[in-house]
């Protein structure tokens, strides 16, 4: 009937859901520790898993944590304990877990919990993208709280950044967890009160600002004079400037005034390099739960060549990435000879360096400066010996010019 995975230390308890369950027509995996429920996990998701808190190696608490993290927690989760308490029970249902079976476990409670978590597991679907269990970078971290800061206000918000960098998914951490979030070309489409009553206590998002027509301007301005009545905040996003918006993209100023009474900009992704990996391994997650692909996982040497990775497309050319790995690869392990295959198919000419030439002096040339060390550190796959070869710079000072500069350092090793 459905796959049950259960994780407990103790063989009695063990063997004895697993004769309890399989009589019950279940399929039944087996696992005594947190390290052999994670291989059962990434193995394939199970319709439920029933799972102990008090293990010798992580404990229950601790893996429903991680699961929640990385994007595995897509089906429900029973804790089990002969000695929790309630504390205990509230946390892990605050984390994720759907129920909470108190040892020994009495045979209808078990059946009806059972019963009652399969019936809610499809609903658990796996999760999108998300930002916000993410922040190891500090461009990242301060992004999060600058927008939890900002989530505090109802005016109209402005991000800023460069293409491909999803703001969908900044604009969601404005979002109460469970309010309306609206977004989509069908947004502007033909302004209604309706799609207002929809929004009403969440966010309507607007992505991509020059390229809206007037047409599509008309509506918005409809939306932002009727927000404020209807408890709905707009939060907009645009990769140019305003004034570039106003004069080359024929965006009304007025309007713009209006949509950005606050601003934020949002880092690049080589700004939070750090968490490329884990953004890398929630992407892949998402593609194995949906069964688009075989069982996949990146190795570590996958990983911080992703994390090396220039990322000059953003998140949008992360997620591309990681699709033809997830599909290109011929074994269950993506290596690192994976990763250098997909990344040179995806290389193209450089696009020119875009500086802005009316810039003070020393703001052109500290943009000039990132520019070239950026290139020159994905050139180089981020070894810093050959950097500073290249560059012409002491070590020490090279260290010193790329943390002015904000960038992230690369590998201290030769290569």
């Amino acid at each position: 009937m459905a796959k049950i995975l259960v994780v407990d230390d103790e063989v009695g308890i063990r063997e004895l859901l697993l004769e309890i369950l399989a009589d019950e027509g279940h399929e039944v995996r087996l696992a005594e520790s947190a390290a052999e429920a994670r291989q059962a996990r990434e193995a394939g998701r199970p319709d439920l898993v029933l799972l102990d808190i008090w293990m010798p190696d992580t404990d229950g608490i601790s893996l429903l944590k991680e699961w929640s993290a990385n994007g595995q927690l897509t089906m429900p989760v029973v804790m089990m304990s002969g000695h929790g308490t309630i504390e205990t029970a509230v946390e892990a249902t605050r984390i994720g877990a759907l129920d909470y079976l108190e040892k020994p476990i009495a045979l209808q409670r078990l059946l009806g919990t059972v019963k009652r978590a399969l019936r809610n597991q499809e609903a658990l679907a796996p999760r999108e993208l998300s930002l916000a269990t993410l922040g190891r970078a500090p461009a990242l971290a301060e992004a999060r709280k600058r927008l939890a800061q900002l989530a505090l206000s109802a005016a109209p918000l402005l991000l800023r950044g460069d293409r491909g960098m999803r703001p969908e998914l900044f604009a969601r951490l404005v979002a109460a967890p469970g309010a309306p979030f609206l977004e989509g070309v069908d947004l502007l489409a033909d302004a209604s009160s309706e799609v207002l009553a929809r929004a009403s206590g969440g966010v309507m998002f607007v992505g991509d600002l020059s390229r809206l027509g007037r047409a599509e301007q008309k509506n918005l301005e409809f939306y932002l004079a009727r927000a404020d009545k209807h408890r709905a905040r707009l939060v907009s996003f645009s990769p140019v400037d305003p004034r570039t918006l106003a004069e080359k993209h024929e965006f009304d100023p007025a309007l713009l005034a209006r949509l950005s009474e606050l601003v934020l900009k949002l880092p690049s992704l080589r700004e939070f390099a750090e968490d490329v990996p884990d953004l890398a391994a929630l992407v892949l997650v998402q593609l194995v739960e949906a069964r688009a692909c075989p069982p996949r996982r990146l190795s570590i040497a996958a990983l911080n060549a992703l994390r090396h990775h220039a990322w000059p497309g953003n998140l949008a050319e992360l997620e591309s990435v990681v699709r033809n790995l997830a599909f290109g690869a011929l074994e269950e392990e993506i290596g690192l000879a994976d990763v250098e295959r997909v990344l040179a198919a995806h290389a193209g000419p450089a696009p020119p360096p875009e500086i802005a030439l009316d810039r003070p002096y020393r703001e052109a040339r500290e943009a000039f400066e990132r520019l070239y060390f950026e290139n020159l550190l994905a050139r180089e796959n981020g070894s810093m010996s050959r950097v500073a070869e290249h560059s012409g710079l002491e070590r020490t000072h090279l260290y010193r010019k790329l943390k002015a500069l904000g960038l992230s350092v690369g590998r201290r090793e030769e290569s």
